[in-house]
């Protein structure tokens, strides 16, 4: 039984276009941990922006979703060889894989089924490592006006699972021992349309469009745009402290 959580397809262009990408320090980190760097899995890889920075590192990546329209968005490459599969149940052979990577979806998984996944698909001595963000850092006042928007009328509209994020991923079971890894950030200078568009990917906003038949992110912008800049071309950096849970796969 698939417990795929569906909350981005309808959306895949915007998820592309506005996700951040991640550090190169990050796919540099899990190649120098792997055992080997022939093969990664990146397992609920959205829009394959992860996916493309693994393929730097790795001579094979297998990229898998759930979600058929994430995927036709992808980027391609010719490293990388997407599929379209749950991540409990992915189509990949036994014993394959040097290293699997989850960026920002662990918490929409069966996390046990997906580790038994994960334990059937590594090589011994594989390289499990999940990453995620929570909210962007900018400055004080900025961070305070979008923290009070994704507890206000958005609020209600987050899957239960969000919680996890919440956390910091401290409400998910650990498996697999753990490797010491680097302490990352994700950085982008951004102007103040491409924040916004990043916070239309969210789930809540979506589902709160869906629901009220309203945009709430012209007033956000609104609020934020005396604080961000003289210009609509103003930019300012934006800050995402990853967060990881690492393993290592017997």
């Amino acid at each position: 039984m698939s417990n795929f959580q569906d909350h981005f397809s309808r959306h895949a262009a915007l998820y592309r276009d506005y996700r951040p990408r991640y550090p190169a320090a990050l796919f540099t980190a899990i190649a120098e941990a792997a055992p080997a760097r022939e093969a990664a899995w990146d397992c609920g890889c959205g829009n394959g922006q992860a996916s493309l920075g693994l393929a730097a590192a790795f001579d094979r990546v297998f990229a898998t979703d759930a979600s058929a329209q994430q995927v036709g968005s992808a980027e391609r490459h010719p490293k990388v060889h997407y599929s379209v599969s749950t991540a409990e149940a992915s189509t990949l052979d036994s014993n394959t894989v040097d290293a699997v990577l989850v960026a920002q979806a662990l918490h929409w998984f069966d996390v046990p089924r997906f580790y038994d996944e994960v334990a059937r698909v590594c090589r011994p001595g594989g390289l499990f490592v999940a990453v995620m963000y929570e909210l962007a850092t900018i400055d004080e006042a900025i961070d305070t006006a979008v923290l009070e928007f994704y507890r206000g009328d958005i609020g209600p509209y987050w899957p239960g699972d969000r919680r996890h994020i919440d956390s910091g991923y401290a409400s998910i079971p650990r498996r697999f021992p753990e490797v010491p890894f680097p302490t990352l950030t994700m950085t982008v200078a951004w102007t103040l349309e491409q924040f916004t568009g990043y916070l239309a990917t969210w789930s809540a906003v979506q589902r709160y469009r869906s629901a009220t038949g309203r945009d709430p992110l012209p007033a956000l912008a609104q609020t934020l745009a005396p604080l961000w800049g003289d210009t609509p071309e103003a930019r300012r950096t934006v800050s995402w402290p990853l967060r990881t849970i690492t393993g290592r796969v017997a």
